[in-house]
């Protein structure tokens, strides 16, 4: 959520053409988002803490979703990128309102279902907020750096449909505890996401950038896992193999989400430094490309450790073997320690 909400600061502008209601809340929301966290992390083994880090998180998110709902007010006309940001920040509202309420359950303020409660929760947040946001900036961010043109936009528009009524759907099958909405929402889900899995598909097939460098490797790692937590999590409703489920949660978070948060990375920490550190020095002096300030090296050692942690956990959790648990995280690990050494010599770079 950090590394969201800092690169929705920068593009939020780019997207909706306006400038930010308050640019400056943004300072105030990083310390709470991470102050909220450390306390309910540590709430769950001391749980009197969980709901005043459900308090702080709750007050940082509602800074974010009030600075953005006032920066799309001031937006004339909204297109099919600037509704999703919409809809997803309202999804995010309510999901962080139901985060607070299983909080206060946790510690025994409130008596709820916090079961209940989590899969609307989740739902709200993981597929209204953060899956809604990728989806409609892909739009945005994936033609622009793979230089695509011609691509029909029906796709999407219907994949991000369908996601915004599975999300409605499974909030109101936790509210009414109708197993029918429940399993009609993951199925809304699943085809609205295989059909923006074919809207990235003609995007990338109508790219005229055919260079296939860090970032379209994490991109086709991401969008692959995306449909193999798709596959994994449809099977498991057909079998009920628990592992299923663990394994399909595994690829979406660690095999999209993951991937596609770093992949982007490499694009805009370069931009970003580029654009302060050297844009003035244009016509005086010779500047480096975007290209060159990513370490190709390490950025493939990166890219190479963490997709074969990715796929070794995945089986680990398929066949329940612990061994291949330690040695995917054993991947993961070094795949995790090249990517901070990259972002420190991307911010560094003179």
């Amino acid at each position: 959520m950090m590394i969201i909400f800092g690169a929705m600061a920068q593009l939020v502008p780019v997207i909706l053409e306006v400038g930010h209601f308050g640019v400056e809340l943004f300072y105030a929301i990083w310390p709470l988002l991470g102050v909220g966290a450390l306390l309910m992390a540590f709430g769950f083994s001391y749980p009197m803490l969980l709901p005043f880090g459900g308090v702080v998180v709750l007050i940082a998110m509602m800074i974010f979703v009030m600075e953005i709902f006032l920066t799309i007010k001031k937006v004339k006309k909204l297109n099919l990128v600037m509704g999703s940001m919409l809809i997803a920040n309202i999804f995010l509202f309510f999901g962080v309102i139901f985060g607070l309420f299983m909080a206060l359950g946790y510690a025994g303020i409130v008596s709820i279902d916090i079961d209940t409660f989590l899969r609307a929760h989740v739902f709200l947040v993981i597929m209204g907020y953060v899956m809604l946001t990728i989806m409609g900036l892909s739009v945005v961010l994936l033609p622009m750096f793979g230089l695509s043109h011609g691509f029909s936009m029906k796709p999407l528009k219907r994949a991000i449909t369908l996601v915004c009524l599975a999300v409605l759907s499974v909030v109101f099958s936790s509210l009414f505890e109708s197993t029918l909405l429940e399993y009609f929402g993951y199925l809304l889900a699943a085809v609205g996401l295989f059909i923006y899995f074919y809207f990235i598909k003609t995007v990338y097939e109508t790219r005229a950038r055919k260079e296939i460098d860090i970032y379209a490797k994490s991109l086709i790692f991401s969008y692959f896992s995306l449909l193999a937590s798709l596959v994994l999590g449809l099977t498991y409703l057909l079998v009920n193999y628990e592992p299923l489920l663990l394994t399909s949660g595994w690829m979406l978070f660690f095999g999209f989400f993951s991937f596609v948060i770093t992949g982007h990375i490499y694009k805009i920490i370069p931009f970003l430094v580029w654009f302060e550190r050297f844009s003035p020095l244009v016509g005086k002096q010779k500047v480096p490309m975007l290209a060159d300030m990513v370490p190709l090296k390490s950025s493939s050692a990166q890219f190479y450790f963490s997709a074969v942690g990715v796929v070794v956990i995945a089986a680990a959790l398929l066949l329940q073997d612990d061994i291949f648990i330690k040695v995917g995280a054993s991947f993961l690990l070094f795949g995790a320690l090249a990517f901070v050494r990259n972002v420190f010599y991307m911010i560094n770079y003179r």
